[in-house]
C-alpha cells in the first residue's frame, strides 16, 4: 500500500481505536490505450503481477511529504505474496499472503495479524478487473516515457463527473506491470505520485522463503483484532441515496468476543472499482472525539479525511476521492434501526 496512506489511514484507526519527478512523455494524440479498449486493458493491469516476481524501491510524494519502501513481490496465479520494508517513517515490514496481512513492528515488538482485502494497493491498483471502471472513466493514450530504467505506455483514466479523481499511469511495455501512478485533481494537477525509483523484473523471490520471514514471530507479541464480517444492513445502516459508482466491498464489526453490534466500531468500504472510501461508525464519545471533530476538515494528497457527530454517533470518512465525495457518502449513510 502507499506508505503514506498507511500513515493517513493508521492515524484514522488510532483515533478511531479501529486497530519521483515525472518523466517527459512522447506526445501522441487522443486515443484508446494501445492495441486494447478499457476493458482489455484493465484486464492486462490486473493480469499483470498474477504470474510474475519483482523486487523494487517506490516512493510515494504528495505535496512536501516523501516515503518509500522496498517491496518484494511473487505471484502464482492464485497465490500471491509480498514483503514491504519501509524506508522511512516508523519502521515496519508488511508481508501480505492474499488476503492475509502481517505487520512486524520491531519498535515495539507486536506482529498485527488480520485479514485485509487487496484493494487498490500500488502497484496493483485493482483486486479485480471491475466491470464498472469503464461506466465511469474514460481511456486515453498519452505517449511514451521510462520509468526505473524501463519503457513505458502512459495512459490516463478520465473521471466522467466530478465525484472522483483521474489517474495517470506507466506500465511497463512488455509486461503490463504498473511502473508509476499519479492521481489528478480535475485541473490536471498532480495530488499524489507513486513510482518505482529501481525495479528488477523476474527476480529471484521465493515464495517459501517469504512465507518463512512471515512465519517467524518469535520475539514478537501477536495481536490479532477481533473482525467480523457482517453488512451495513445487518448493523442497522444503510446508505440511503446512490452515490453513482461507489458500491458496497466490505464491512467489518471490530470488538472483543461477540461484543454488541450496536456498541462496537464498524468500517464499511465503498469502491467504483479504483477510488475507495472507508466509513467508520462507532459510538460518540465527548472527551475523545472532541479533538477529531476540531481537528477535520484534513487532506494529504490524494486522501481527504471528515469527521461528523450523528447523533449518538461519531462517522469517519477517509478516501482518495475529491471532499465532495466523502460529504455525499456521509450524508447518505443513514442510520435505519
Amino acid at each position: 500500500m502507499r506508505p503514506w496512506r498507511e500513515a493517513v489511514v493508521g492515524l484514522l484507526v488510532a483515533l478511531t481505536q479501529f486497530g519521483l519527478a515525472a518523466q517527459p512523455a512522447t506526445p501522441a494524440p487522443p486515443a484508446e490505450a494501445p492495441g486494447a479498449n478499457i476493458e482489455r486493458w484493465l484486464v492486462r493491469l490486473h493480469e499483470a503481477p498474477r504470474n510474475r516476481a519483482y523486487v523494487g524501491t517506490f516512493v510515494v510524494t504528495a505535496g512536501s511529504d516523501m516515503s518509500s519502501a522496498r517491496i518484494w513481490h511473487v505471484g502464482e496465479g492464485e497465490r500471491q505474496m509480498e514483503r514491504v520494508e519501509s524506508l522511512t517513517g516508523t519502521a515496519r515490514t508488511t508481508f501480505r499472503r492474499n488476503d492475509e496481512v502481517v505487520t512486524f513492528l520491531p519498535a515495539s515488538r507486536t506482529v498485527v495479524h488480520e485479514t485485509r482485502e487487496a484493494l487498490g494497493l500500488f502497484p496493483n491498483l485493482l483486486k479485480k478487473a471491475d466491470a464498472s471502471v469503464p461506466r465511469y472513466y474514460r481511456l486515453r493514450s498519452v505517449g511514451q516515457g521510462r520509468v526505473a530504467g524501463l519503457e513505458a505506455d502512459i495512459v490516463q483514466l478520465l473521471p466522467v463527473d466530478v465525484l472522483r479523481f483521474g489517474y495517470q499511469i506507466w506500465t511497463e511495455q512488455k509486461t503490463g506491470l504498473m511502473l508509476k501512478l499519479q492521481t489528478l485533481d480535475p485541473s490536471g494537477k498532480v495530488l499524489e505520485q507513486a513510482a518505482f525509483s529501481e525495479l528488477q523484473l523476474e527476480a529471484p523471490v521465493s515464495m517459501a522463503k517469504l512465507k518463512a520471514l512471515m512465519d517467524n514471530t518469535q520475539g514478537y507479541q501477536v495481536v490479532s483484532p477481533h473482525l467480523f464480517k457482517t453488512t451495513a444492513q445487518e448493523e442497522g445502516w444503510e446508505l440511503g441515496s446512490a452515490v453513482p459508482g461507489f458500491a458496497p466491498m466490505r464491512c467489518y464489526r471490530r470488538g472483543e468476543g461477540a461484543a454488541a453490534p450496536g456498541r462496537s466500531a464498524l468500517q464499511c468500504v465503498y469502491s467504483d472499482g479504483l477510488a475507495s472510501v472507508s466509513l467508520f461508525v462507532e459510538p460518540f464519545e465527548p472527551n475523545r472525539h472532541a479533538r477529531m471533530l476540531s481537528a477535520h476538515p484534513l487532506s494529504l494528497g490524494a486522501t481527504s479525511l471528515r469527521v461528523r457527530q450523528v447523533g449518538p454517533w461519531c462517522m469517519t470518512a477517509v478516501g482518495e476521492v475529491p471532499s465532495q465525495t466523502l460529504d455525499r457518502l456521509m450524508q447518505a449513510f443513514e442510520k435505519k434501526r
